[in-house]
């Protein structure tokens, strides 16, 4: 299983839906999860310190072998094992290649492509058989979606109030369904703050995105 979570736009919720799916992931699987961290954001929100070993980056400018890229991970907790980016990641050659070693990894792989996507995350979130778009119900939002690359496997939606874009409207725009919608809650942010998130999920996120994990 492969899972790719990205946005076309920054503050959208990528990393922490990313990092929330991998974590329901391990609940389940019979063995760790590997998380990919594409924008460099998620050993903040799981409460770790950034590791200070190699990641992604270095993986693909050493030419590493794929048994190479499994062996950068960092078990952070809760049968999840984080892949940190480590140096500037680099462009869509380089997504393809990342996309090929993480097929054959033998247990599930989310990657947080960053947001927005990265030029790795976007040639990873374009080949990933399961591409999830996170976004809000902006109309800023959707304009950059429609101009995206690729099209998702499905949306996930947080429901920022304020919004008159509806997730009927947002489907209908794209083609493609809204497989998960987040309520837009504090707690969520307060769990994130606090590094939290693998003591526990906030239940509005964890209801919300446990169809999709």
């Amino acid at each position: 299983m492969l899972v790719a979570c990205w946005s076309v736009k920054g503050g959208s919720g990528t990393t922490v839906v990313a990092t929330a799916l991998a974590l329901l992931l391990a609940r389940a699987a019979p063995s760790d999860v590997l998380l990919v961290d594409l924008g460099g954001d998620v050993p903040a929100a799981l409460g770790v310190p950034d590791p200070d070993t190699p990641g992604v980056g270095d993986w693909v400018a050493s030419v590493g072998d794929d048994d190479a890229l499994g062996r950068l991970a960092v078990d952070v907790g809760g049968s999840v094992r984080v892949v940190p980016r480590g140096a500037p990641v680099g462009g869509g050659a380089d997504g393809e290649r990342l996309v090929a070693a993480l097929h054959g990894h033998p247990t599930p792989v989310v990657v947080d492509c960053g947001a927005p996507a990265t030029a790795m995350g976007v040639a990873v979130a374009g080949s990933a058989p399961v591409s999830l778009l996170v976004m809000r119900p902006c109309f800023l939002a959707l304009r950059r979606a429609v101009d995206a690359p690729m099209r998702p496997s499905s949306v996930v939606l947080v429901e920022e109030p304020g919004h008159l874009l509806r997730a009927r409207d947002i489907s209908g725009v794209l083609g493609v369904p809204v497989g998960a919608r987040v309520p837009w809650d504090p707690a969520v942010a307060r769990r994130v703050d606090g590094g939290l998130l693998p003591r526990g999920l906030p239940r509005v996120l964890e209801r919300a995105l446990r169809e999709a994990a």
